[in-house]
């Protein structure tokens, strides 16, 4: 294959994937603490196993929080109402293992007498954008979600009543001069029904999930369909596999197309930066794009543990180099953007209770209104530097 030619693949999850029900368990809590106590400071890690939930967390917080409750909710949401699947939100045995934060962090976080949020950790965090679609998010992660989010959609609806709740996509796009050409292999595995036979099954899929949501331009002969290659999954869930919170990271950001950094973002409070930092680095290079300074862009920010500002910032411009424009936004760019803890909290909106919407089907690239890191409203403080 040519140079300015080649093949990329990026997948997605459904919201009953075992890690990622375990990521919206954690979310879920987080969501539950902040309504009450929007200052707490929440770590909370989700283990899911074969009819078990174990909680472990860092947790210190005024709210007074029914923790099974919340689970439970969360779990009958996803769609896990069936003791014979293995794991049933109903019935599950739950541990919760929950310590207050560490004081050598919570002294550098909250810091009182001058109103400061220090970072809640050292950690490299990285944001991306590309024009190549209305979304700035590169293809084949935007469309993996869209097909795990049409299996979740079309199974809670009762328009395909043989899926289950677990399941998993996977798309590989051909490109030319950095461009996509077409989709040369869809690859989904859905959790089903005992009863479903394999044909009826494969058709189903095709029909009702990967022609309705993939882009009929970007479909020709050599697209290839993969429908459960084992030929069959019924088994699954965290009955299948064990979950745990923060283990689909590229699944959350950009499909490995872009860099991700050294945390994840699940049952994380916002003065965690390896989160909400990444939220702000994509705030920033969406706005870049979208100000038409660059084709993509990717962002990276540092912090130290217990310090406001970043150590550092980085505009990586794939060798585009040569807008002036990007010179004085580096220079200017805390004038635009405000990448404290305390700013980016502000800015964002992050104390509110969005997270367990976040913890599927992507962090970025869609269009929800509590999303705020998706505005594209810098565009003319960038034009006008």
């Amino acid at each position: 294959m040519k140079n300015d030619e080649f093949i990329f693949t990026s997948e997605s999850v459904t919201e009953g994937h075992p890690d990622k029900v375990a990521d919206q368990i954690s979310d879920a809590i987080l969501d539950e603490i902040i309504i009450q106590d929007s200052n707490s400071r929440v770590a909370c890690e989700t283990l899911v196993t074969t009819d078990r939930v174990v909680i472990s967390a860092e947790i210190s917080t005024k709210a007074n929080i029914n923790y099974e409750e919340v689970i439970r909710k969360t779990i009958i949401d996803i769609g896990y109402i069936d003791p014979g699947l293995g794991f049933d939100g109903n019935t599950c045995d739950i541990e919760l293992y929950i310590d207050k934060q560490s004081n050598d962090i919570s002294i550098g976080v909250d810091q009182k007498t001058t109103d400061i949020i220090g970072a809640g950790d050292q950690g490299i965090m990285f944001g991306y954008a590309t024009n190549e679609n209305e979304n700035l998010m590169p293809y084949p992660i935007l469309l993996s979600h869209k097909l795990t989010k049409s299996l979740a959609d079309n199974r809670k609806n009762g328009n395909l009543k043989f899926l289950r709740p677990d399941g998993k996509s996977q798309v590989s796009i051909k490109y030319k001069n950095k461009k996509a050409e077409y989709i040369d292999t869809v690859l989904i595995s859905t959790q089903h029904a005992e009863e479903i036979n394999e044909s009826d099954l494969k058709e189903s899929i095709i029909e009702e999930i990967i022609k309705k949501e993939i882009p009929s331009h970007l479909i020709n002969e050599k697209t290839k369909f993969i429908i459960n290659p084992t030929g069959r999954f019924v088994i699954g869930g965290p009955h299948g596999d064990t979950g745990l919170t923060g283990r689909k990271i590229i699944v959350d950001t950009y499909g490995g197309w872009a860099k991700h950094g050294g945390g994840a973002f699940s049952g994380k409070d916002p003065s965690k930066v390896d989160r909400s930092a990444c939220y702000m680095a994509r705030y920033i290079a969406k706005n870049i794009v979208a100000a038409g300074l660059l084709d993509e862009c990717e962002i990276q920010l540092a912090y130290a543990i217990g310090k406001p500002d970043p150590v550092s910032y980085y505009i990586n411009t794939y060798g585009n180099n040569t807008n002036k424009k990007l010179n004085d936004l580096l220079e200017n760019i805390n004038q635009i953007f405000n990448c404290t803890p305390k700013g980016i909290i502000e800015s964002l909106n992050l104390l509110t209770p969005i997270y367990k919407k976040t913890a599927s089907y992507g962090h970025f690239g869609r269009n929800e209104k509590d999303f705020k890191w998706e505005n594209t409203n810098k565009v003319e403080s960038i034009k006008n530097l």
